[in-house]
Formats: structure tokens, C-alpha cells, sequence
């Protein structure tokens, strides 16, 4: 009885607080796993399994025991796949691939977007405009659609690059189509519902926000940041805002009605929303973001700047409180950190850096305090998955799995 007791208790520890789409299952940042150990910093990470895999940029998501993610091979053809792992044992399950074509794609290395999971089923989008839903379980096509062929999609410099998104009975893909930046496919049938909003494809996953009662998805492009109906598609407001280079990367961030959005060229702008869209503060210099999403805590975000490294700031001013100065990871001109809240209540943050390292770091509005750190895989981009006690990492060599305590 004894036995049979841990078992369960060990694979209630892998399948809780599962990861199942981009920033986890609330879609912004928040982990809070049971159990946390109070000597978790001396707890060295244990490697339970690692495999080869192609490359690509686009994240680890988790669900029901099994890991997916997405790759691509040039030999010896090019293709796109999807893989799906045993996330105990990191057996791999099932694959499904298609052919494709990079061409002359800057960072051409692979996918980017990560697979979103939702009742036993898997919505991807690959770098070239695939768009597919598989069953989870097997990995059986239950539709796909060529966004490019069908909708008129138009591939940006470096790929599609948003994470599919799912409400209600739709999926939302911001693919820069003809008269739509955004399309909504029947998750069940992949026929189109509805195409809205002027921009063409940045790429930032959109997110569904609720303000005054009302849900709007907010679609950041290359030249707009865009408030569209979720349900219609119609549009709500447009603000126009030309990006160098096209580069809306990072994550919209929406609180206490103001809405933040954060490049590399031209640094921040925050919104405060009424009945329309009104500028509240900018700061094209001092404040820089560039594909690293932001976490949010008691009117203070903690975002990663191009220059400074992570930095603390007051959302409805832009007074800036402190920055790291570039410790947490490397100092470079594409600074990458993955960061996420591993115990809220207790301003307890985990990143992944760009050098590969998991660190772990509480953060205030005074200031930052690293507490460990450790070497789990190579230089990285990709956003991992934490899920329970276990994380979840790639590169464009290897995917791993990781026991933190």
C-alpha cells in the first residue's frame, strides 16, 4: 500500500499545474507549483531525461504527461514536425511532420510558436503558415490549413511567430491575412469564422483582455496595436505605432486598466483604456524590451531592457525603481530570459536565461536577490515549461527534463 501511495504522489507531483499553451495555463507567467521545498535553493536540479530534436525557437508545453514541442529537419528533406514525449520517461509518443520551405527566412532555424493543448487536442502554427489541430493523444490530423494558401497569410522577415490561441470554439492565429491580422478558424473544423483587424503580422502572441465588462483581444503588429472584438472580429480601436523592422515581440501587458507595450527601437508606451485607447507615458530609451515577456506584481513590472537587464518599474508612471545590471543573463544585442512566478505570494521569480542557466530570484519593488542558480542546458531562446516540480527545456539540439525538488 505503502508503494502504490508514493507512486501516486509522484505522478500527482508530474501532472499537477500543467503548462499547456505559451506562459502557462493562465497565459502569463504564473507557475505557483505545490510543495516548494524551504530549502529549495539547495536543491540541485536532477536531470530525469533528455533527447535529440531539431531546431527551432518555439516553447515546451505540458499536459496530461506528455511533453510537446515543435522542430524542424533539412535533411533529408525539410520538414516541420510536431513531437509529442512520455514526460516521466521522455519517450517519444508520436510525431507528425509536413514539408516546408525557409527560403532565404531570417533566424531561419525552426519553428517558434509553441503548441497549445485543450481538451485532448493540439493547435500549431509553423513558421511558413501551417496551421494544424491534432489529437493530443496520438497525433491523428483532425484538420489542418495552409494560412498562407488558403487565407492569403504573408510570412514576415523571421516567421510566424504568435502562439495559436484559443476561446471559446475558436483558435486565433495572427497571421497578417488578407483584410485580417487576425483569423479565427472553428477549433473543431479549421473553416475560418471571422478575419479582422488592418496590421499585418508582427510577432506577439495576441491576448484576451477584460475591461469595463468587456473582453477585447489585443493584437500588437508592426504598425498598430489593435483592440478587436474576440467574438467578431470587428474592430474596437487602432492606435497607430510603426515599428523598425516590424519587431512587436514581447507580450502585451494589461492591469488596473493600463495596457503596456514594449520594443527594442522605441522602447515603452502605456495606455490607459476608456472607451478608446489614450497615451498615458512613453520612454523610448530608458526602457527597452525586446522578446522577453514581463511579469506583473502590486503596480510593479519586472521586464527585461536591452541594455540594463531586468529592470523594476511603476506600470502607471514609468518611474523606473532598479535594474540588475545584467547579471541574471548575459548582456548581448538579443538579451533572452524566460522569467516566471514560482511562489507570488512570496515575490519568488525562476528564469531561464539565454546561457541556459534555471536561477532563482525573489523580486521587489526595492530590489532583486539571487538565490541560486544552475546549468541545465545549452544557449537557448525557446521558452521552457515548468509543470509541477519538473522542468522543461529545449534548444535546437535537445529537449530535457529536469526535477527541481
Amino acid at each position: 500500500m505503502k508503494i502504490v501511495i508514493l507512486f501516486l504522489a509522484a505522478f500527482a507531483s508530474i501532472h499537477a499545474q500543467d503548462w499547456p499553451r505559451w506562459r502557462g495555463a493562465s497565459g502569463d507567467g504564473r507557475w505557483n507549483p505545490d510543495g516548494i521545498p524551504a530549502d529549495f535553493s539547495r536543491r540541485e536540479p536532477e536531470r530525469r531525461w533528455k533527447t535529440e530534436i531539431g531546431a527551432g525557437f518555439g516553447g515546451v508545453t505540458v499536459s496530461e504527461g506528455r511533453v510537446y514541442v515543435m522542430d524542424r529537419l533539412k535533411t533529408p528533406k525539410e520538414v516541420e514536425r510536431v513531437l509529442c514525449f512520455e514526460a516521466e520517461s521522455g519517450k517519444e509518443l508520436w510525431k507528425h511532420e509536413w514539408e516546408t520551405s525557409y527560403g532565404g527566412m531570417d533566424y531561419g532555424t525552426g519553428p517558434r510558436a509553441s503548441v497549445n493543448i485543450m481538451d485532448g487536442r493540439a493547435y500549431a502554427l509553423g513558421a511558413t503558415g501551417m496551421a494544424l489541430c491534432l489529437d493530443a493523444v496520438t497525433g491523428k490530423v483532425i484538420w489542418e490549413v495552409n494560412t498562407v494558401e488558403t487565407c492569403g497569410a504573408k510570412v514576415p522577415m523571421w516567421g510566424f511567430a504568435a502562439s495559436p490561441v484559443l476561446d471559446g470554439d475558436r483558435v486565433l492565429l495572427h497571421v497578417g491575412a488578407k483584410d485580417g491580422s487576425v483569423i479565427a478558424l472553428d477549433k473543431n473544423t479549421g473553416k475560418e469564422v471571422w478575419r479582422g483587424g488592418p496590421d499585418k503580422a508582427g510577432y506577439c502572441t495576441p491576448e484576451i483582455i477584460s475591461h469595463a465588462g468587456a473582453r477585447q483581444l489585443i493584437a500588437w503588429g508592426p504598425e498598430h496595436l489593435q483592440s478587436l472584438n474576440p467574438d467578431t472580429g470587428a474592430v474596437n480601436w487602432v492606435y497607430p505605432y510603426k515599428i523598425t523592422y516590424g519587431v512587436s515581440i514581447a507580450q502585451p501587458l494589461f492591469h488596473d486598466g493600463v495596457l503596456m507595450v514594449s520594443g527594442y527601437w522605441h522602447g515603452t508606451k502605456a495606455f490607459r483604456l476608456g472607451t478608446g485607447v489614450e497615451l498615458l507615458w512613453e520612454n523610448e530609451t530608458d526602457i527597452c524590451g525586446l522578446m522577453s515577456a514581463p511579469l506583473f506584481k502590486d503596480g510593479v513590472v519586472y521586464m527585461l531592457d536591452k541594455n540594463r537587464g531586468l529592470q523594476a518599474f511603476e506600470l502607471k508612471t514609468g518611474k523606473i525603481l532598479w535594474s540588475d545590471d545584467n547579471t541574471l543573463t548575459p548582456k548581448d544585442r538579443n538579451p533572452q530570459m524566460s522569467l516566471v512566478w514560482m511562489d507570488e505570494s512570496k515575490n519568488l521569480a525562476a528564469l531561464l536565461n539565454a546561457s541556459g542557466e534555471v536561477v532563482y530570484v525573489t523580486l521587489t519593488r526595492e530590489k532583486r536577490e539571487e538565490l541560486a542558480r544552475w546549468q541545465i542546458i545549452g544557449k537557448t531562446w525557446a521558452h521552457p515549461a515548468f509543470a509541477g516540480n519538473r522542468l522543461f527545456a529545449r534548444n535546437d539540439k535537445e529537449l530535457a527534463a529536469w526535477k527541481l525538488w
